[in-house]
């Protein structure tokens, strides 16, 4: 949680997030998990991680989908996000995906340099994200 934490405070929306650690456990490794990771740690430190699952989309087919890719402050710059990045990578080959697909914040220049220039990442224009919160659910009269 710490790190989700750190990557909302970086993307400059530390109150979105509302997901308890009971919530985000449950998520990853309940009896229903929806979400899988990866982890680069050292000597026991979490340094930074990637956050998956599996989406499907009526013109793609099946595809891995990036919810999250952070690496602590401290730790930028050393080649941990490339790690974790080609281990996603390697994990939508192996399991067959018919590609990949994130979100990149506009403002976010290193990341959208390091997408496009190190691995030739399209970054899609004309979308915008739509949500409905727990409470807007609930609150809606069907």
């Amino acid at each position: 949680m710490e790190l989700v934490n750190e990557l909302a405070l970086f993307e400059r929306a530390p109150e979105e997030v509302t997901v308890t650690l009971q919530e985000f456990e449950d998520a990853g490794f309940g009896e229903k998990p929806v979400w899988k990771a990866f982890v680069a740690e050292d000597d026991g430190l979490i340094l930074g991680f990637a956050v998956y699952y599996i989406r499907y989309s009526t013109w793609k087919g099946q595809r891995l989908y990036l919810e999250d890719l952070i690496v602590t402050e401290a730790a930028r710059g050393k080649g941990i996000g490339k790690l974790l990045f080609d281990k996603l990578i390697v994990e939508a080959n192996e399991l067959g995906f018919n590609g990949m697909s994130w979100q990149v914040l506009d403002w976010n220049e290193p990341a959208i340099t390091f997408y496009q220039k190190k691995y030739g990442a399209a970054v899609e224009a004309g979308w915008l994200n739509a949500s409905l919160s727990k409470e807007q659910l609930m609150a809606i009269d069907l």
